[in-house]
């Protein structure tokens, strides 16, 4: 396992200077191996990186960022699979047969191996996540809400679609 004390103040200012510039933990990963000469795993990149309090910008944050500065009135061009948490919980639930939206959380929930959160076109919404196993799960929100057969279709080729662009 690796430890922060095998890193000198200039190595960890240039992870952090990565980590400005938009890289993510498997471009930090590798830029370790090559630069730094530290073979880390990704499960240690992350710690790694979390140990450090780095914040590691995401491409839906930037992109919600971009949308703001526009500041638009009405609709957001921004797709619905580049929301961020934030602006599933400001934004107003889909018209009914609408889209599903679906954000991706940067560091997964403890357990499983990626995560997120999801608002169905009825308004209701929850957090989903794969486990170890590649078994999808939701969490609803509402205790008891099960999205249609519709709706879970929809969900999971949007998911699909928006882990094939990470």
């Amino acid at each position: 396992m690796f430890s922060i004390k095998q890193l000198t103040e200039a190595q960890v200012d240039t992870i952090k200077s990565w980590a400005a510039q938009g890289d993510q933990l498997a471009d930090i990963q590798k830029r370790m191996e090559e630069e730094l000469k530290f073979r880390l795993t990704y499960m240690d990149t992350r710690f790694l990186i979390l140990d450090l309090g780095i914040e590691l910008q995401s491409e839906v944050e930037e992109v919600a960022e971009e949308a703001d500065a526009a500041d638009v009135e009405g609709e957001s061009d921004v797709p619905a699979d580049e929301l961020t948490e934030d602006d599933l919980e400001i934004l107003p639930p889909p018209a009914q047969g609408g889209p599903v939206r679906i954000t991706v959380d940067e560091i997964a929930r403890p357990g499983v191996m990626v995560s997120g959160r999801v608002i169905f076109p009825d308004g209701q919404g929850g957090g989903w996540y794969v486990d170890e196993m590649g078994r999808l799960g939701i969490d609803p929100d509402t205790e008891g809400y099960r999205p249609s057969e519709p709706d879970l279709i929809t969900f999971q080729k949007e998911l699909q679609s928006v882990m094939e662009r990470r």
